[in-house]
């Protein structure tokens, strides 16, 4: 469903991504892992067309995007829930949740996707009318996900959802991306949590200073020494 080629990002003089290349296949969720400073989520920002890549290819369902203006990678199926969630504090829950669907004409089907949204976030439906502001982090990024299904992506990014968030609240978000996956979307996730990435993923791949180190099969990956030590404090 998409590649990356030889992905080169940089920001004036410093390169954040080196090189990298990987793929995600339909109905996978695949993630990448790594310390701060990686190049994790300047690998997602260049995906969703918020930065112009350096050099190398982003191809998305056979057509290449790289280039493609962040808006209109939005229509063709790919969301991206950010990190820091970026929600709009005076506007209501129900309004940010709209705002995902402002390509989309379909009005019957918009509104089945935000009842869907109030199913998987009940409390989103509860504070429906509620300033986005007043909610909690782990409240904030629920509205985040549910705001990034509202364009009903084929792929959906995932930008360190878990950042910030109660043992709780983290279980209920990776529980979350388990459902999702079995509708049937397919799921970039970036998270610094490598342990509970790799427990809920297909396929994982390691950054570190903006290359791709390690790649394979995410529940191999979670019993390798080598990332265990490096990622999972053993």
């Amino acid at each position: 469903m998409l590649e990356i080629k030889d992905l080169k990002v940089s920001y004036g003089r410093v390169r954040a991504v080196k090189g990298i290349s990987f793929t995600v296949e339909e109905g996978q969720v695949v993630t990448l892992v790594g310390t701060n400073g990686a190049g994790k989520t300047t690998t997602l920002r260049t995906i969703s067309g918020l930065i112009k890549p350096e050099a190398g290819e982003i191809w998305f369902q056979g057509k290449r995007i790289d280039g493609t203006p962040a808006h209109e990678i939005t229509v063709l199926g790919l969301a991206h829930s950010p990190e820091g969630r970026r929600i709009f504090p005076r506007l209501t829950v129900e309004d940010n949740l709209m705002l995902g669907a402002f390509a989309r004409r379909d009005k019957a089907a918009i509104a089945k996707d935000l009842d869907r949204a109030f199913d998987l976030f009940p409390i989103l439906k509860e504070r429906r009318a509620q300033p986005a502001g007043t909610f909690s982090g782990g409240e904030q990024q629920m509205l985040a996900i549910g705001r990034a299904m509202m364009s009903r992506p084929k792929l959906l990014m995932l930008d360190e959802p878990s950042m910030g968030l109660s043992p709780l609240m983290m279980q209920k978000i990776m529980s979350t991306i388990v459902e999702l996956q079995r509708e049937g979307v397919t799921i970039l996730l970036v998270e610094q949590n490598a342990s509970r990435a790799l427990a809920i993923a297909n396929r994982g791949y390691v950054m570190e200073s903006g290359i791709v180190t390690m790649t394979g099969d995410a529940k191999e990956m979670l019993n390798d020494p080598k990332v265990r030590a490096a990622y999972l404090g053993e």
